[in-house]
């Protein structure tokens, strides 16, 4: 039976479909997903569908800012090219009426992609203030157009345990393990901090609260969204977005922040016991996580490659605002995750530039050392076994006026991004410090620059720190600095689309 679209989401794709294609791809960075128009927030339902991965996202595509939620929606066969579908969901319930807000995705036994996403109502309360009503929606269909279910929502408020809040109830993880589907939810409990909750079903419409997954109880912000549960390398992971983070060292920083849990399930009590709790990303933008496991076993990751705090500073005249992230395949290794770009992106590699045992000491440029859409890894040592050296930079995306630096300083063991220089022109968070230790004195930096943003991946993925950068394209100049003489190797590719024109 053909599956009946509503005037909203008629009207969302309709507007897609004859703005998205005036925005020219010149203009988009060539690997990372931006949306088809307008705004994007949140990787939602990322997922293998009949031999394909799709991603839908937070999306509104009148305007490049957040506004009511839909769902837009891509897929790909090699995480680097997306093929571009008309928007999959639209507020047009009364139970989503505000928002159809972040959620996931699943195969069933019979074929169909089940899509499962936070519903959002706003309600007045008796002293007249509008509050959200939040609720986990079901919607199913072909990998192209989807139909809500006629007994949404499939968990309101009466499914919550006491004390759960229903304003702050959002953002499910759905898999199938074994003959039932288990799912992991963000909630408010009464002390005012973030727990994940964990629901079984048998047929994804019929949900049996199993208990408390993990709690936060103040201690690495307060509200906990965008749940992510999965077993890697013999760990139970644990990621969530946390907000109104107080900063911790250099671990954790102020507002909106990301968590990785590690340590081990206990099925009969349905309890995270933790062993180890760390950032997910170091950098200034990233938020949001969401992974998939592929039938060759990888686990991949995508984010958001933005963040609240700077998600109003825009370029001007953009017709669309947002990307993700490269998409990472995440390991652990002596109890930390470990983060590197999918391997896919080695086959987009062009034009090899290599350097061994380059002294510098003061500012050091390269012949043939430059570009916005690169995958460089430079590895830096002391150039003397008895000596050191204060502080080591690489500048990217450079053209006299602007650029991005990276700093590794070895007496604290710490890496700075600082993009004060990159042409922003709003005041908002431009550097981050994150700690980081050399192995038997070298520290391995690998960035994967992509016109508007980097990537940093320090030893072989052990920190992973992002950024998004305005800076014009034709700013492409990649100089080396420091205080003391260091020996560093570079090995640098230019990155090509590889698809026919």
């Amino acid at each position: 039976m053909k599956t009946t679209i509503s005037s909203k989401l008629k009207k969302a794709r309709d507007f897609e479909a004859h703005y998205g294609p005036f925005i020219n791809d010149s203009h988009r960075p060539v690997f990372h997903l931006t949306p088809t128009i307008g705004w994007m927030n949140d990787p939602n339902g990322f997922s293998c569908y009949k031999g394909e991965y799709h991603l839908f996202y937070q999306y509104h595509p009148y305007e490049t800012k957040w506004g009511p939620m839909h769902w837009g929606h891509v897929k790909t066969r090699d995480f680097l090219h997306w093929e571009r579908l008309p928007a999959a969901l639209a507020p047009d319930k009364p139970y989503d009426k505000n928002g159809c807000f972040s959620g996931s995705a699943v195969e069933l036994p019979d074929g169909r992609q089940l899509l499962l996403y936070t519903g959002v109502r706003q309600v007045r309360e008796a002293n007249g203030e509008l509050k959200d009503r939040q609720t986990q929606c079901v919607a199913v269909g072909d990998g192209r157009d989807y139909t809500k279910y006629a007994e949404n929502p499939v968990i309101s408020a009466e499914g919550l345990p006491e004390g759960g809040s229903p304003v702050d109830f959002r953002d499910p993880k759905i898999w199938r393990e074994g003959d039932k589907y288990l799912m992991v939810v963000g909630n408010r409990p009464a002390d005012g901090s973030g727990s994940i909750l964990m629901y079984e079903s048998q047929d994804c419409l019929s949900w049996e609260y199993k208990g408390v997954l993990a709690s936060c109880h103040n201690q690495f912000g307060r509200m906990w969204e965008c749940p992510d549960l999965f077993e890697l390398d013999g760990k139970h992971v644990l990621l969530v977005s946390a907000q109104e983070m107080t900063a911790i060292g250099l671990e954790f920083h102020a507002g909106n922040g990301t968590v990785c849990l590690l340590g081990s399930y206990d099925e009969e009590s349905r309890h995270l016991i933790r062993e180890n709790v760390q950032a997910i990303d170091y950098g200034l933008d990233f938020y949001a996580p969401q992974t998939l496991l592929t039938p060759d076993g990888r686990r991949v990751m995508i984010a958001w490659m933005q963040n609240w705090e700077t998600s109003t500073c825009q370029p001007y005249n953009t017709s669309c605002f947002g990307q993700m992230t490269i998409p990472r395949e995440l390991s652990v290794r002596n109890g930390r995750l470990i983060q590197t770009p999918v391997r896919e992106l080695e086959s987009r590699r062009s034009y090899q530039i290599l350097y061994k045992n380059v002294r510098v000491n003061g500012v050091t440029t390269l012949q043939n050392v430059r570009g916005r859409v690169i995958d460089m890894t430079v590895t830096v040592r002391p150039a003397s076994s008895h000596g050191s050296y204060e502080w080591f930079k690489i500048n990217v995306a450079g053209d006299g006026e602007h650029m991005t630096t990276l700093r590794y300083k070895p007496e604290c063991n710490t890496v700075r991004i600082d993009r004060t220089r990159c042409g922003f022109p709003h005041d908002i968070v431009n550097v981050r410090d994150f700690a980081a230790w050399a192995k038997n004195g070298e520290l391995k930096l690998r960035l994967v620059l992509d016109k508007y943003s980097m990537e940093l991946f320090v030893n072989d993925g052990e920190q992973a720190a992002t950024t998004v950068i305005y800076t014009d394209v034709s700013a492409d100049a990649i100089s080396f600095e420091s205080s003391g003489s260091v020996i560093m190797d570079v090995e640098k590719y230019d990155l090509i689309d590889g698809r026919d024109k």
